[in-house]
């Protein structure tokens, strides 16, 4: 009798093969999922202009996206929320702060802390217009915003140590005259009145 080399169950040469074909095809799948996200998220470019505030209400289709523009710090920030599935995504673009005008208004009847205040904040780089008095007295410091400015507002407060609490949009209520065109409105009050230190004329 010929000798006949080790006998093979076809069973188990199978399952394997059938389990490497079903593991290819799982990384197969998340491979095509991952790169049809990634492939499906909007783009944003760099603003050429002055940006503007934009809100574009969400469809109530499946898949609908929402886009607002905001200014923030150092930048103008673009949201892009995609609402339906797990593929959604946030792009952030940038504007340089000399593109938000700051006029800072002083509340108080101390000398020089308009133009003390707006060399503090010109420091960040921001589009500085002449210091001003404001039409009444302020006890409580605050800084108004334009619309789309809120977040430019906000990290002026922070720079001068005014609460987020008092980070207002801009209305006729502000005790500010003439303040159209204007970005962010910073009226200092009493309360830094006391923290500041300055020789200088508003």
């Amino acid at each position: 009798m010929p000798d006949e080399g080790p006998q093979h169950s076809g069973g188990m040469t199978g399952s394997l093969k059938l389990s490497r074909a079903v593991a290819v095809l799982v990384v197969f799948v998340v491979a095509v999922g991952v790169l049809v996200a990634v492939g499906t998220r909007p783009t944003t470019g760099t603003p050429t202009s002055a940006p503007t505030s934009t809100t574009i209400p969400p469809s109530t289709l499946p898949g609908a996206s929402t886009t607002t523009t905001t200014h923030a710090a150092a930048s103008s920030t673009t949201t892009t929320a995609r609402h339906g599935h797990a593929n959604g995504g946030t792009t952030t673009t940038t504007a340089p702060h000399s593109t938000v005008s700051v006029v800072v208004a002083n509340a108080t009847s101390a000398n020089g802390l308009a133009a003390h205040y707006s060399t503090l904040i010109g420091a960040g780089g921001w589009k500085m217009q002449t210091p001003i008095d404001a039409s009444t007295t302020e006890a409580t410091s605050a800084v108004y915003y334009a619309t789309g400015q809120q977040e430019a507002a906000a990290s002026i407060a922070t720079t001068i140590g005014v609460k987020p609490s008092q980070v207002l949009p801009l209305t006729t209520a502000t005790p500010v005259p003439s303040a159209t065109g204007i970005d962010v409105v910073v009226v200092i009050g009493e309360d830094l009145a006391t923290t500041a230190t300055t020789t200088t004329t508003t």
